[in-house]
C-alpha cells in the first residue's frame, strides 16, 4: 500500500530542498517559469520490476501542480530495455528541475522490487513467505518497505513500536530467555504477539516454555532448523516460526523447504542495484 502523500510530501519537499537548493542555475538560466510547455518520456535501460512512479509524480506535481505524468507501464509490472515507462508533459522548468529527485527515487524503488521478485520467485510454490527486515536507509524506511511489498514480499515491522521482536542482546540485557518473556508480557498492549530469537534448539525449548507466539531460527543450519521447525509444531502449533540470517537466492529455497512460516532477510534492500532508467525530452 503505497503510502498518503500526508506522510510523504515532507519527505519529498526535504529531497528537492537538498537538490534544488537556491535555485536552478542551469535551468532558471535558460527558462523563465512556465514560460514553455514539453514532453518527455521514461525509459527503461533494464529488465526489472518498476516501482515509485507514483511518488515520482508527486515529485513534479510539487513543484507545479499542472505537470501531467502517465504511467505507460502499471506500477509493479516488469518492463525490458527501451520500454516506455512514464510520459510526461507540463512546463519545462518544472520537468528539468524535478527530474533527478524523481528518477532516483523510481531507480531505487525499482531496484529493490526486482530484487524481491527474485526472492519470492524461488519459493513461489511453497508455502513461506518473504518478510523484510529493519535495514533500511535512513529516512526511506516507508519507501522501501512499500518497494518490497510491491516485488513480492510482506513488510516486518515498520519500527521498534510496531512489534515486539527480542534479539539476542535483549536476551543477555535480561538474564535470560524466560526472564526476558515474562518482563515484556507484563508490559505491551493487547493485542501485540511476542517473537524471540533462538539460536539453539536449547533456546528453542525454552521459547515454548515461556509461550512466545513467534519463534525466529536465527543463523541455524538447515539440520538444525528442520529439528527446530518438528519440535515446535509438535509442541504448539498455533506458535509461527521465521527463519533468519545469511539468506540468499541460493539458499532460500532449502531454508523454505524445512517448513518455516516467514523467511526474513535484507538482502532486497541493502544487497539491490538500481534499475536503470532515463528521462528523453521529446
Amino acid at each position: 500500500m503505497l503510502p498518503p502523500f500526508l506522510v510523504l510530501d515532507q519527505l519529498l519537499q526535504s529531497w528537492l530542498l537538498e537538490d534544488i537548493g537556491r535555485g536552478d542555475r542551469t535551468t532558471q538560466s535558460l527558462l523563465s517559469p512556465n514560460s514553455t510547455r514539453g514532453k518527455a518520456r521514461w525509459i527503461g535501460k533494464a529488465p526489472g520490476i518498476i516501482a515509485g512512479l507514483p511518488i515520482a509524480a508527486r515529485v513534479f506535481q510539487l513543484l507545479n501542480d499542472q505537470v501531467n505524468f502517465v504511467n505507460i507501464t502499471a506500477e509493479g509490472e516488469k518492463c525490458e530495455p527501451g520500454q516506455v515507462v512514464a510520459e510526461l508533459n507540463g512546463s519545462l522548468d518544472t520537468l528539468l528541475m524535478g527530474e533527478r529527485v524523481a528518477l532516483n527515487l523510481a531507480m531505487r524503488l525499482s531496484g529493490i522490487a526486482t530484487l524481491t521478485n527474485l526472492y519470492v520467485e524461488k519459493i513461489s510454490d511453497l508455502p513461506a513467505q518473504l518478510v523484510d527486515t529493519r535495514k533500511t536507509t535512513p529516512g526511506l524506511r516507508i519507501l522501501e518497505k512499500y518497494a518490497t511489498a510491491l516485488g513480492g514480499a510482506i513488510n516486518h515491522r515498520m519500527g521498534l513500536d510496531d512489534a515486539v521482536m527480542i534479539k539476542d542482546n535483549h536476551i543477555v540485557a535480561a538474564g535470560g530467555i524466560g526472564e526476558a518473556i515474562s518482563r515484556v508480557r507484563c508490559h505491551i498492549p493487547y493485542p501485540l504477539t511476542i517473537e524471540i530469537e533462538t539460536e539453539s534448539l536449547a533456546q528453542v525449548r525454552e521459547a515454548l516454555k515461556y509461550k512466545a507466539d513467534i519463534i525466529m531460527l536465527d543463523n541455524m543450519p538447515v539440520e538444525m532448523m528442520n529439528e527446530a521447525v518438528l519440535l515446535i509444531r509438535e509442541a504448539d502449533s498455533r506458535v509461527k516460526i521465521e527463519a533468519s540470517g545469511n539468506v540468499t537466492l541460493e539458499t532460500i529455497r532449502a531454508v523454505a523447504e524445512t517448513g518455516v512460516d516467514y523467511i526474513s532477510t535484507s538482502a532486497p534492500i541493502t544487497q539491490s542495484r538500481w534499475l536503470d532508467l532515463s528521462m528523453r525530452m521529446d
